[in-house]
């Protein structure tokens, strides 16, 4: 008799074992040999180097850099990178980069969309790596061509099982061996090191679309949250990136935690990075904008004389894209004439003249947009 249910694909028999054995060894290893041995400041801090090297080698590398093309990257930060993707265990960058281009095209399309968050949290963090969902992921790399020119990211993924080896044995064994403690560091900087790793990154791809806010947009199920930015080295601004996804930055604001960002920035100043693309902030601003109001008016829609309040906010809301716009387009024009050299100095000092007056204009409305919503909050 057919079964009704359709049928689950084959289990990733390799997959299954190294997450079921890694976290084993985490779970269980760690608080008994902490129990019986204990861990030293020197191994903790070795813990938090591994755990950062190879976190923001997916984060900078395989995602911002990689996966998005947000900025470019000296060859020697590449080959960093290349190493540490390999030590975080998260597949090779070719491979990473084209399941995570395939995400954001078709974000929370539950037959193509391979992490999808609309399976449930239990697929979209782990387990859809634990069945051949899709098998051609894994020779389909055709979204990546221009990957397939990058050298270092050939080389990677041709020796990706022997650098995965290298660096998740190798490293632990070395330190331990140097450090006194062998089977410690395997145990901490090797197998805790990496289900900390997996696990943090996975939450983007689960609680990240389940857990926060949408700022700039609801056409998707991505959220911002500030505690998963923690824990993931500033990715859990996850709202802001799927909608702005060649920005290099994913928290915009100073008091955003997104050391990622910080990093990449800081590579500038050093010749590591360059080119780094940013989103206009006048598309930003009117994101959150129209943002706002769509939850206004949803508010508004269920209360009496919701209808009126709704008017006068949509007033005030074209009000404020008009002055925007006048603004950043004004600024926009001045910069583009001083690059060209198309200004003398009298009519420079009159064009700035009018930015003030824009830009005092726009800063007004804006107060008085803020001030209007702010009960709506």
């Amino acid at each position: 008799m057919e079964s009704n249910q359709k049928e689950k694909p084959p289990i990733i028999w390799l997959n299954l074992s190294v997450f079921v054995v890694t976290f084993s060894v985490a779970a269980i290893g760690t608080p008994v040999w902490a129990w019986y041995h204990g861990f030293d400041w020197a191994q903790i801090a070795m813990l938090l180097i591994g755990f950062t090297f190879s976190g923001m080698s997916i984060t900078a590398g395989y995602h911002r850099l990689w996966s998005h093309k947000t900025y470019e990257a000296h060859p020697a930060l590449k080959f960093i990178f290349a190493l540490g993707g390999a030590y975080a265990l998260q597949n090779s960058i070719l491979h990473w980069s084209s399941d995570h281009r395939v995400h954001h095209r078709h974000v929370d399309d539950n037959d193509v969309d391979p992490y999808s968050a609309g399976r449930g949290f239990w697929y979209s963090h782990i387990g859809w790596m634990l069945r051949e969902y899709q098998q051609h992921r894994y020779s389909d790399y055709s979204n990546c061509r221009d990957l397939q020119k990058d050298k270092i990211v050939m080389w990677q993924h041709k020796y990706y099982l022997p650098l995965v080896f290298i660096m998740n044995f190798g490293v632990p064994i070395v330190f331990g061996l140097l450090h006194g403690d062998l089977w410690g560091a395997i145990i901490l900087i090797g197998f805790t090191r990496l289900v900390l790793n997996h696990h943090c990154t996975f939450f983007i791809n689960s609680l990240a679309h389940i857990w926060g806010t949408r700022p700039y947009t609801e056409k998707n199920s991505a959220r911002d949250n500030g505690f998963l930015a923690f824990l993931t080295f500033g990715e859990g601004y996850h709202n802001f990136h799927h909608i702005f996804e060649n920005d290099y930055r994913n928290g915009i604001y100073w008091w955003q935690f997104d050391p990622t960002k910080w990093l990449i920035k800081s590579g500038s100043w050093l010749g590591l990075t360059k080119k780094l693309r940013v989103t206009p902030p006048d598309r930003i601003e009117k994101a959150r904008a129209t943002m706002l109001l769509k939850n206004i008016q949803a508010r508004l829609s269920v209360s009496p004389n919701g209808s009126y309040r709704v008017q006068i906010i949509e007033q005030e809301y074209e009000a404020l894209v008009a002055r925007m716009s006048d603004y950043y387009e004004a600024k926009k024009r001045l910069i583009d004439m001083k690059k060209k050299n198309l200004l003398k100095k009298y009519e420079a000092a009159i064009l700035v003249q009018q930015l003030q007056i824009l830009k005092s204009e726009f800063h007004q409305q804006k107060r008085n947009w803020q001030t209007l919503t702010a009960s709506y909050a």
